[in-house]
């Protein structure tokens, strides 16, 4: 491959890589869909930020990383978006196939519509219109694995194993038969859940007191810019989108990773500091001011 080539291949996949949030499940991206662009995003304090375009419309897509089925929850403002319900885990979403990568632009209002992703005043977006302001402004994508049906356990015949008496009680042919260990494994997948559930309560735990910590010394250091009215999203125009339905069993109750991005406008990113505001340029130098701006004369004649 010509070198130089090989070097401009190298930095578009650096730049693709940063234009995304790349979970070991699946990569995040928040794309422009007037310009195509993917949105950049900025890791600030624990957290991604993008910086949406006022009145633009956006896609959320999703690239599965593995090579099975996962299923993506996915919600905007704290709105499921295919039912329209307050968001949960435990909630319908986009199942996509090993390696899939599809992107989401709208809410789902059937199998074969959806009312477009736009960015828009929050008092414009469709959680604040339908009553539920408090989580406008994130895109969250919890991703959980697929269960799998395991073999059934054929016990090895015991060694120079005694005759059973005639007069020893028989099982019913129709009474389960407990596999050896299973009490062993639903205990240990009860204290797995259990533990899950502790360490991301904890986290969650951490990063609010992480929050209301930072937020005093924050505006002790510099007084924030007043901002404008946040983005949310707004319940755009319906486009024709179709999908298929389908069956997916979860490997577990909790998702096996969530995924959130932030957005704001540009302009409030650079308020809250997130995003650097670009200094004035000093004017351009001559390097021989004491010369005439001329062109070049013609010869004689």
């Amino acid at each position: 491959m010509n070198p130089i080539a090989c070097l401009l291949l190298i930095l578009g996949l650096a730049a693709t890589a940063q234009s995304q949030v790349a979970g070991g499940l699946a990569d995040v991206a928040i794309i422009d869909r007037e310009s195509g662009t993917t949105l950049i995003p900025h890791y600030y304090q624990g957290e991604y930020w993008v910086a949406g375009r006022p009145g633009g419309r956006y896609s959320i897509e999703i690239r599965n990383r593995i090579g099975e089925r996962l299923l993506a929850v996915t919600s905007v403002d704290g709105v499921n978006v295919l039912s329209g319900a307050t968001a949960g885990w435990e909630q319908t979403g986009y199942v996509f196939g090993p390696g899939e990568r599809y992107q989401i632009t709208g809410w789902r209002k059937s199998d074969a519509e959806v009312a477009a992703f736009t960015f828009t005043d929050s008092a414009n977006s469709y959680a604040q219109r339908t009553g539920r302001p408090a989580n406008v402004g994130v895109i969250g994508v919890a991703l959980f694995r697929e269960r799998h049906a395991e073999a059934a356990y054929v016990p090895p015949p015991a060694p120079n194993a005694p005759p059973a008496s005639p007069n020893a009680p028989q099982a019913s042919p129709s009474a389960p038969q407990a596999s050896p260990g299973a009490a062993d494994s639903a205990a240990r997948n009860a204290s797995d859940l259990a533990a899950r559930r502790e360490s991301m309560a904890g986290a969650a735990a951490a990063l609010g007191a992480r929050a209301a910590n930072s937020a005093p010394s924050l505006a002790a250091a510099q007084p924030m810019a007043p901002l404008a009215p946040k983005l949310g999203t707004g319940h755009g125009e319906r486009e024709v989108s179709y999908v298929n339905r389908t069956e997916f069993s979860r490997m577990q109750a909790l998702p096996n990773e969530v995924i959130r991005i932030h957005y704001d406008s540009m302009d409030n990113l650079m308020a809250m500091g997130i995003i650097k505001r670009p200094r004035p340029m000093p004017p351009a130098a001559n390097p021989f001011p004491a010369s005439p701006a001329e062109d070049v004369p013609d010869p004689p004649g």
